[in-house]
């Protein structure tokens, strides 16, 4: 693999998140099922913390009238991105920090049908995310949609996320056993490579190891999204450790 073996990079990034998440390309399913139920075939979408544009990926895919603006301030993840949809009039990239308050100026649009992002938003802290819902009560159309894909830990429920946890690593060992890729191996191919060394490395200035954010409940996201602007706001697919909340304006 190089630098410039863009889909390569796709891929590798995709099977390292499978790792984690096995049941990934089934929450995709789900998140543009209700984009296509709610705002229909044709949406314009901001994918919020964006990576390397597996959303946009997607959601192109299936929609091919539909255009995104992907977000994000991780300038490996960006370049790989960039590399992958470089010439797709459809897509723009937007490189900007969410906890920035003036990061909305720096989108091509005014509204959205909808926003949509995934495994992103635990990187915040609560403050910090409720003001960015807040922003995103503002770019979504009346009608139109945020979708959040997340870890959402529901606390009262020890017994549960525990026995959960351990089955849930069980499953990553044996994966990890036949070669699976974990999120800190990946990044050392990614920092060993000739085209991502550079951004690699500022990637690792910016946010260091891994997050220090929340993953407070679905019921917690859900009620913030109200208390923002939201009409109606509940999960609507999850898995023993993740949780899609679909919040309509």
């Amino acid at each position: 693999m190089t630098g410039t073996d863009w889909a390569g990079w796709q891929q590798s990034w995709d099977r390292q998140q499978e790792w984690y998440m096995p049941d990934r390309e089934e929450r995709f399913r789900v998140m543009l099922d209700m984009v296509e139920a709610l705002v229909g075939p044709k949406p314009r979408v901001l994918d919020l913390a964006c990576g390397t544009g597996s959303i946009t990926s997607r959601l192109l895919q299936r929609f091919p009238d539909a255009t995104s603006t992907g977000v994000d301030l991780d300038p490996a993840l960006l370049a790989i991105a960039e590399g992958s949809f470089a010439g797709d009039e459809r897509v723009t990239f937007v490189t900007a920090d969410l906890k920035d308050p003036t990061w909305v100026r720096s989108l091509p649009y005014d509204t959205y049908d909808a926003v949509l992002t995934a495994t992103a938003l635990h990187w915040l802290h609560s403050e910090p995310l409720t003001a960015l819902y807040g922003q995103l009560a503002g770019l979504v159309r009346d009608g139109g949609v945020l979708m959040n894909a997340d870890h959402m830990i529901d606390e009262a429920t020890p017994r549960i996320n525990a026995a959960e946890r351990a089955h849930r690593h069980a499953a990553m060992d044996r994966a990890k056993g036949a070669g699976a890729l974990d999120w800190a191996e990946w990044w050392a191919v990614a920092a060993a490579d000739p085209v991502l060394a550079e951004p690699t490395a500022r990637r690792f200035e910016i946010y260091g190891e891994h997050a220090d954010g929340d993953a407070p409940s679905a019921g917690w996201h859900a009620d913030t999204l109200r208390a923002a602007g939201f009409g109606e706001a509940r999960p609507v697919w999850a898995s023993p450790s993740d949780t899609l909340l679909l919040a309509v304006k």
